[in-house]
């Protein structure tokens, strides 16, 4: 079993655009079909607010948001397939829920392939719900694959209050 990460050896910080090599080496690790470099620079330009996940001075992993009034679309997260152990997704996901709750948000959307069950669990047990679907809205080796479309609402301290990693 893995132990849980030290909060003395992951860190939070703003993702960068000096991060993005880093970035393209995990996402194609951890994604069949990739974002493009590109899309990250994109999405850095306009200012939509990310987060860079680091151990140990090693970037692993990162999420970015769009944000419009009061609601927020997570638009991507990841966390290194060669760790994705001991909470490092879920530190990633508070503090990316958090920091659209500190902006005003009260409703954070996400897509999911209904394949990945790691990530439907992680999202389920951080207070997501299934709201919808999007039909065939990712590509697939044989085709496309539905999505399925999760919202969480942020109440007051919600995030506060969740039980510890």
């Amino acid at each position: 079993m893995s132990a849980l990460i030290s909060p003395g050896r992951a860190s939070l910080r703003a993702l960068r655009e000096s991060d993005l090599n880093a970035v393209m080496a995990i996402e194609v690790r951890g994604y069949p079909y990739p974002w493009t470099r590109g899309i990250f620079l994109d999405c850095l330009r306009a200012g939509y607010p990310g987060l860079a996940l680091e151990e140990d001075g090693l970037l692993m992993g990162y999420a970015l948001l769009s944000i419009a009034a009061d609601e927020a679309h997570l638009l991507n997260i990841c966390v290194d397939p060669l760790s994705q152990t001991g909470g490092r997704g879920r530190l990633l996901l508070r503090a990316i829920v958090g920091l659209a709750r500190d902006r005003g948000v009260r409703r954070v959307f996400l897509e999911v392939r209904p394949s990945n069950a790691p990530a439907l669990a992680l999202y389920h047990s951080e207070g997501f719900n299934e709201i919808g679907r999007r039909p065939r809205y990712y590509p697939a080796a044989e085709g496309r694959e539905d999505a399925l479309v999760m919202a969480i609402e942020i109440v007051a301290d919600d995030i506060d209050t969740m039980p510890p990693l």
